[in-house]
């Protein structure tokens, strides 16, 4: 058993009239991302799964803490400086919800301590992959690796020492320090050093025979070079977590892109929310760190291991085949393997709508193939695309940037604050610009997060209309990782609501009217809660009834509370979230109708499904919304019609494989996640391995 949210308020008595209001009710946001990144961790303690890819998983669960330190801890402190009494939906104020969440990351990362010390690196030490001490190392390795230092790392570092004359210095976030005290053989007299460890360095030095020495141990061992004729007397590793969050998105501002980098550079100045240090510091250095980062003794994470376990990742990727699952080869639908050019290709969307599943289907071949095609094509005369994540190489905007060249009218609207990808969101949009594709940034109060693109072809019956609509990004190196869902398609009223978008977001508009599409913030939310209320009738009515979500987070109070009503009303409940979840499963006389379930493995389930049972005739619609209402009220949104019979059934079966998951597969009941930890099933991803191609 595994994940209580043991801190959150109690559960409530469900009694004959429930009070839809009571907090209770309502799990913590916070808390509940946090079960998903134990639900992570928990793949890397499962001896089911091979040994580099637990450490993968130990490396994920690392970084993912890193990402929740810096976004969610650095909001909850902001949260309740500016409202001390304040709470959120479940009832929990700023203040306890900090102070749980705090306790949860240490405890956690403690636990991912124990298990890289006493699981996992003994194991890779029994299959002569081995993480050493320099000192331990034999003369010619000790000299080889003296060489290296001297070479390729000493060049690069900067001590800085703390006295009258030099201020403390700057630590910037997610790097790794070393904090060094340093003695004057004669005087006596201490002073304290700053050194920055390189992050363009490998974390893991190759010593030669699957040995690797940690960059900071090799450093380390080398102080004599860095503070000559001085004694190091003390060393600890640091590493700060500062606030990712950037300020108001409505700034007002002239050009969005210089407010953006303006705003990406107090991120690099912003506060710090935790300090983690290897080993512990003495009271003298510790009150010094606190007093400059301006943190309390409770925002201190000691660890008796290495810091920044995200770095295992370049461990976890080494080439030993029969320690990591082999990558897999994503299938090419038939529908695209068959064509032949351009006509050929455009000729079978036209056809009939393609959906298509990844990474068990190539995004390559039909996605990026989709824009490579519209690009080269002669026929085609203008593309419009969102740009909400992309890869640094992304062939897609290069297609564009051909395109462009090609004299095709080309717009790309760019999400300059999809956070964490705002530089190379900016990057991309400068070469489009120079390339004279039109660029656009649309309201800086609604983030672009829908994945559509339109192609607009000149054929013999006239000017046509082509389109995807994914639930992911236009990225191709997370497309091979993450679960995700399009729909090709020619239809006359998907691909005029999408003009109809893509002029709301170039142009000056007031309400983003659509048809056959649902849109958000205006269509999306009241449509989905109206066919929620037609279930709930459909069911008092003793017609067919049930409602199937897949989403990322079901954080909306709103929708959890209607979910709630359905399942009162005797309507059928699946859920399929990944992470957040405020909606609490197999209560009596409120959500004994509700089943919750999140599959975490190889792959990292991003697809956003809703499905309704429609009194038999069962409706469908895949979107890059989730249940949050953010996406609901905030973002701008799409949710495509899946129409056809053959695309219906294939993600009525999708979703059944996920709900009967034995293997990855883990189950909400109240606020409980559990899985069984004894079946050596195949598991939903290489079940569908299995099966590719999906369409």
């Amino acid at each position: 058993m595994h994940g209580q949210l043991e801190d959150q308020a109690n559960t409530p008595t469900v009694a004959a009239e429930v009070d839809l209001n009571d907090p209770a009710l309502y799990l913590n946001r916070e808390l509940s991302w946090l079960e998903f990144n134990q639900r992570v961790l928990a793949e890397a303690h499962d001896p089911r799964n091979l040994l580099l890819d637990r450490l993968k998983f130990l490396a994920i669960t690392a970084s993912n803490l890193d990402e929740f330190h810096g976004k969610r801890v650095g909001w909850l402190r902001r949260s309740m400086r500016a409202d001390p009494r304040g709470t959120t939906v479940d009832g929990l104020t700023f203040a306890e919800q900090l102070d749980l969440v705090l306790r949860r990351c240490f405890a956690m990362a403690r636990e991912m301590d124990d298990c890289w010390r006493d699981e996992l690196q003994p194991r890779l030490a029994e299959r002569g992959i081995r993480v050493v001490a320099f000192a331990s190392l034999d003369q010619a390795a000790r000299e080889t690796l003296s060489a290296y230092f001297e070479r390729a790392i000493f060049p690069v570092l900067t001590p800085l020492v703390v006295d009258p004359a030099h201020p403390f210095p700057f630590i910037s976030g997610g790097s790794l320090s070393l904090a060094f005290t340093v003695r004057h053989p004669e005087s006596g007299q201490d002073r304290f050093a700053r050194l920055k460890v390189p992050q363009n360095r490998p974390r893991f030095v190759d010593a030669g025979e699957n040995r690797f020495v940690l960059l900071e141990d090799l450093i380390e061992a080398h102080a004599h070079m860095l503070f000559p004729g001085m004694e190091v007397t003390e060393r600890q590793c640091l590493r700060v977590i500062r606030s990712a969050e950037m300020g108001s998105p409505g700034e007002e501002a002239d050009d969005l892109l210089e407010l953006i980098e303006n705003q990406m550079r107090r991120r690099r100045l912003a506060e710090a929310v935790t300090l983690a240090v290897s080993p512990a510091l003495s009271p003298s250095r510790l009150e010094l760190l606190l007093e400059e980062l301006e943190l309390a003794e409770g925002d201190v994470y000691v660890s008796d291991g290495m810091l920044g376990l995200a770095d295992l990742m370049q461990l976890a990727t080494l080439p030993i085949p029969d320690l990591s699952v082999p990558a897999s080869v994503p299938a090419v639908p038939s529908v695209f393997a068959s064509t032949v050019d351009s006509a050929s290709f455009f000729a079978a969307i036209r056809d009939h709508e393609i959906l298509v599943h990844h990474p068990y289907e190539s995004f390559d071949k039909t996605v990026a193939a989709f824009i490579d095609e519209a690009a080269s094509d002669p026929a085609v005369l203008a593309i419009k695309q969102t740009m909400y994540r992309t890869s640094p190489d992304s062939p897609i905007l290069e297609s564009l940037i051909d395109a462009s060249g090609r004299g095709k009218q080309v717009a790309v609207l760019v999400e300059l604050t999809a956070r964490f990808d705002e530089a190379n969101n900016i990057e991309w949009a400068r070469k489009l610009e120079d390339a004279g594709v039109h660029v656009a940034y649309g309201n800086p109060d609604q983030k672009i997060h829908s994945k559509i693109c339109l192609v607009v072809r000149e054929e013999s019956a006239g000017v046509t209309l082509y389109a995807h609509v994914g639930t992911g990004n236009y990225n191709s190196r997370t497309a091979r990782l993450y679960t995700d869902l399009g729909l090709f398609t020619a239809d006359p009223g998907i691909c005029s609501d999408l003009l109809r978008v893509f002029n709301h977001l170039t142009g000056f508009s007031g309400r983003l009217e659509a048809h056959d599409l649902l849109v958000a913030p205006t269509t999306l939310r009241p449509r989905l809660e109206q066919l929620i209320r037609r279930e709930m009738a459909n069911a008092r009515a003793g017609r067919p009834a049930g409602i199937t979500f897949k989403v990322n987070a079901l954080e909306d109070r709103e929708f959890t509370r209607l979910l709630y009503e359905a399942s009162m009303a005797g309507v059928k409940v699946q859920l399929v979230v990944r992470g957040i979840c405020r909606l609490r499963p197999g209560l009596a006389g409120l959500s004994e109708n509700v089943r919750v379930v999140s599959v975490i493995g190889r792959f990292l389930e991003h697809s956003r499904i809703y499905c309704f049972a429609n009194g038999g005739d069962p409706e469908y619609y895949i979107s890059s919304a989730d249940i949050m209402k953010r996406n609901l009220d905030e973002r701008i949104e799409v949710a495509a019609p899946i129409r056809r019979p053959e695309h219906k059934a294939l993600l009525a079966d999708l979703l059944d494989v996920l709900m009967n998951d034995r293997r990855q597969g883990w189950e909400l009941v109240d606020s409980t996640w559990t899985r069984d930890e004894t079946d050596g099933g195949l598991g939903t991803h290489l079940t569908l391995l299995g099966r590719a191609p999906f369409s």
